[in-house]
């Protein structure tokens, strides 16, 4: 198994500024905006996003929320790993919002389309946007694409996509894993 840094440390760092003034220039005050951080690992690229939202450029009462969708995936219980779930926590409400799912890497589409679903228990959204650290090129199995994207990636399918959070993995990286 072999692995290439796509992305260090600084480059993160850079992208998360950009995506955070591209959510700006769309959203402005996050008055009608609510950020859902898709379980497990979209939930720290939204809450740094949050963070640098609210330290960096003063937006003040973002609303920040987590959605488990393991519940919702077309792939729960056909393979032989149990699933476990994680928390949704949205203590506020959807209905009319409009709301930015973020996620860490876009593969196949098939988990945006479960967090589709799974938002629609708690109302009907205004509008449903996609912000992604990576996207993964040639890999879409659904016609989902993202509005806001870290960067593009080619990746063929024996290769996988990682990235790592320092609050979790001790790092800010995107490693491309050839399996």
């Amino acid at each position: 198994m072999s692995q290439k840094v796509l992305l260090n440390a600084k480059e993160v760092n850079i992208i998360l500024h950009r995506l955070a003034c591209q959510l700006i220039e769309k959203h402005n005050n996050f008055s009608n905006t609510v950020l859902i951080g898709l379980q497990p690992r979209g939930v720290f690229l939204a809450n740094r996003l949050t963070k640098i939202l609210e330290e960096d450029y003063k937006v003040k009462n973002i609303q920040l929320g987590y959605l488990d969708i393991t519940f919702y995936r077309d792939d729960f219980r056909r393979g032989e790993k149990t699933l476990e779930a994680n928390t949704t926590k949205i203590n506020f409400l959807v209905e009319d919002k409009n709301i930015v799912f973020i996620d860490d890497v876009l593969y196949t589409g098939r988990s945006i389309r479960a967090a589709l679903t799974a938002i629609q228990s708690f109302g009907r959204p205004n509008e449903i946007e996609l912000l992604t650290l990576i996207d993964r090129r040639f890999s879409r199995h659904l016609p989902i694409q993202p509005d806001y994207r870290g960067r593009q990636v080619d990746v063929i399918n024996n290769e996988k996509v990682k990235v790592n959070w320092k609050e979790h993995d001790n790092e800010d990286s995107v490693y491309l894993i050839e399996k």
